[in-house]
């Protein structure tokens, strides 16, 4: 173009004839500007197709910012970011990443959190908006470090916590910025406040107290934390003592001062809120030596008379110690089962001592009157017969869904004992992942027992009817609680002896409570597939063999609630586990699991983990979801030999048709048929990336007819024991 009192050439186009004349820019560059200046080649990641363009547009897939000039190279959104994992602080939680692979070219990175509140309906429902009480800090949209502080998270709801990445451009693409998530077990909230605290004695320079456990403890207490101050001097110069038990006897105080005293407890999450304030007097230094002269008299003669007792005691002891050698049982033994190294000793007593097993029911459970029950309808049957649902709703107080199991007229004095056992061992036990026990009817027929309602029923059935609709994460949460119940059963020295994925039961907040403690009127045999070596060969039933039982229910929650040892003769399993052949993992189980898995299938029951060590590395997995999939050094593996299961009953299985069923996958058996996959050969021939075209879209189902798909090919081969 040629304007006014000379050639200035327009956007586009560039001198030419030695500046007489204006030419087009030609193809890959541009000019955005009128003058006589070149047109200069495309900026990065733009084209022009076009002669005379002023501008260059960018390439699919990438843009310019409003503030961007002309000649800025396009840019586009962010990677997603990457190794999301998460700490536990008190009642908050810090969630990590770190920054995303590709930064799309520019500077300007910000992250936004979204957070999902999940678990409606059992976790079947649409997950939803955090509420309103869930806030972040230092805020959750534009946020320029790879870190934020998440509070007010309710304890045992699950949550989705998502990271987005995003940039100048994010909003000029047409596709969601991109975004990692990461499943946030909360299990391991704080416990609550401690409710009270109690003065036991006091002295002139000392004061004993004592409290009771949270009314929601959320995991094993740790310790107590107390805190005291003199109330005549400022609050802030308080002290603080730490106690494994809940009593604490505080030392070198002031003769008649008032101290006021507060407790916290602390598990692996950290320490929950202080209780409230309490306060207590010592003694007057006068009042306590006028004492002493009275009491001294008292005093002799009470040590005395303790002296003559502990004599007496010892005595008693020896004798039964003898008698318990000349009948072959080992005293010591017995005595263990009834208390526990560590913080101190706990009890449990086992109702079957008791002549009459209603007086064990009256001092561990709470008797209820029938007229506050209704009985509703059936909701599957335990060790003694059918369940039902039912409401309770004691004068006064709140109605409360139960679950009520009664004991059918005319039941044998055994199992009456049985019965009513099962119900005094519930009752001693308080933790929230054993199943708490609401109260008996023993004074009329028939007796009945109450539990709360665990409305998604045993684990197993649950996760079969679920299968793939959970993460790694998620059922690792499901697997702590149940070992966080048997830790604290067996801090009491108590062994399950029936440990299986059916006797864990499930409620709407999916929260996993072991249930069936006492002696079931099931037989053994049963369990065979559940059992330690040492219980099937000599019949011995410790911590270390409910470990074993443990590592088969881990197995059976990662395979959504498969049968262990599939279909397997009662021998077939005795044969395999005396050859020290162990389960393999099931589809889609991250390595760092079944080692653990493996781990708890020692054949030495002295190499096994114990249950707090199984707590805390669910704890590491949940805080760090990477180490799930850690499979360690190949010398620091397991060497037992890994089943394999489609050679026990792949023989019976003529077509691929048939194959699916025995897989129960048999509703894809039409879309293998269209898709003329007729052979055994064919079904080999499989990859992931086949598999959306077959209908199977399902997570799950994709990485069980994956895992399945790699067992047929073994199968086609001459399969042999795989070492790991």
């Amino acid at each position: 173009m040629v304007g006014v009192g000379g050639c200035r050439c327009q956007p586009g186009h560039q001198p030419a004839r030695g500046d007489k004349a204006c030419q087009a820019c030609p193809r890959g560059s541009y000019k955005a500007l009128a003058g006589n200046a070149p047109c200069s080649p495309c900026p990065a990641r733009s084209h022009a197709l076009a002669p005379a363009a002023p501008v260059c547009p960018c390439l699919e897939g990438f843009f310019r910012a409003s503030s961007d000039p002309p000649e800025a190279p396009c840019t586009g959104p962010p990677s997603a970011p990457q190794e999301l994992w998460f700490e536990v602080q008190g009642s908050a939680l810090m969630l990590h990443w770190r920054l995303p692979r590709e930064l799309g070219g520019r500077g300007d990175l910000l992250f936004n959190v979204v957070c999902k509140e999940c678990g409606g309906a059992g976790g079947q429902g649409p997950c939803r908006r955090c509420r309103d009480e869930v806030h972040f800090d230092p805020r959750q949209r534009g946020l320029t470090e790879s870190r934020v502080l998440i509070g007010g998270l309710r304890p045992h709801v699950p949550y989705i916590l998502e990271v987005q990445a995003v940039n100048g451009v994010s909003e000029l693409s047409p596709d969601p910025p991109q975004a990692a998530a990461i499943n946030v077990s909360t299990s391991h909230a704080v416990p609550s406040a401690v409710p009270a605290v109690h003065q036991v004695s006091r002295a002139s320079n000392s004061i004993t107290v004592s409290w009771p456990q949270p009314d929601q403890t959320n995991g094993n207490i740790l310790d107590y934390q107390l805190r005291y101050y003199d109330q005549a001097e400022d609050e802030s110069h308080s002290f603080t003592l730490t106690s494994e038990t809940n009593t604490a006897t505080v030392t070198k105080l002031s003769p008649g001062h008032i101290y006021g005293f507060q407790v916290r407890a602390r598990t692996a999450a950290g320490h929950g809120p202080y209780g409230g304030k309490v306060y207590f007097q010592t003694l007057p230094q006068g009042e306590l030596s006028a004492q002493l002269p009275e009491r001294l008299s008292l005093v002799v003669g009470s040590i005395l008379g303790a002296l003559a007792f502990l004599l007496l005691a010892a005595i008693t002891v020896l004798a039964l110690v003898f008698q318990r050698k000349r009948r072959g049982t080992g005293y010591m033994e017995q005595l263990q089962q009834y208390s526990s190294p560590g913080l101190g000793v706990k009890y449990y007593i086992d109702p079957s001592t008791y002549e009459d097993p209603c007086q064990a029911i009256r001092e561990f459970a709470r008797e209820v009157d029938p007229t506050y029950i209704k009985i509703e309808e059936v909701i599957g049957a335990g060790s003694f017969g059918e369940v039902r649902r039912g409401r309770l709703q004691p004068r006064g107080r709140r109605e409360q869904a139960v679950a009520i199991q009664a004991l059918w007229t005319g039941g044998a004095e055994s199992l009456q004992m049985a019965f009513l056992g099962q119900a005094a061992m519930l009752g001693q036990f308080q933790h929230p992942n054993i199943l708490r026990l609401e109260g008996v009817v023993t004074r009329s027929r028939p007796f009945m027992v109450l539990t709360e309602l665990m409305e998604l029923g045993p684990l197993d059935s649950f996760l079969r009817q679920r299968e793939g609709q959970f993460s790694s994460l998620q059922l690792v949460a499901m697997q702590r609680g149940v070992a966080a119940a048997m830790q604290y059963l067996s801090s009491f020295g108590f062994v399950h002896r029936a440990l299986s994925a059916h006797s864990v039961l499930v409620n709407s907040h999916l929260e996993c409570k072991v249930a069936r403690l006492g002696r079931s009127p099931q037989g053994p045999s049963c369990l065979l597939r559940w059992a330690a070596p040492e219980v099937i060969t000599h019949g011995k039933h410790t911590t270390s063999s409910d470990v074993w039982s443990f590592g088969i229910v881990m197995w059976e929650v990662m395979s959504y609630g498969e049968r262990p040892y599939w279909d397997m003769s009662d021998q077939e399993v005795l044969n395999a586990i005396e050859q020290e052949f162990r389960l393999p993992p099931p589809p889609g189980c991250p390595p760092g699991l079944h080692l653990l898995m493996l781990d708890t299938w020692q054949k030495d029951r002295t190499q096994r983990p114990h249950f707090d060590q199984l707590v805390a590395a669910f704890d590491k997995m949940i805080r760090k979801p990477d180490t799930l999939q850690a499979g360690g050094s190949p010398g620091d593996r397991p060497s037992q030999a890994l089943l394999n299961p489609v050679a026990l009953d792949f023989p019976s299985l003529d077509s691929p048709q048939a194959w699916l069923s025995a897989i129960g996958l048999e509703c894809y058996q039409d879309n293998f048929s269209q898709s003329g996959l007729c052979t055994f050969g064919d079904v080999a021939q499989l990859s992931l990336e086949d598999l959306p075209a077959l209908g199977v879209t399902l997570a799950g189902h994709q990485k069980k007819l994956l895992h399945h798909i790699q067992l047929l090919q073994q199968h086609l081969r001459p399969p042999g024991p795989v070492e790991v």
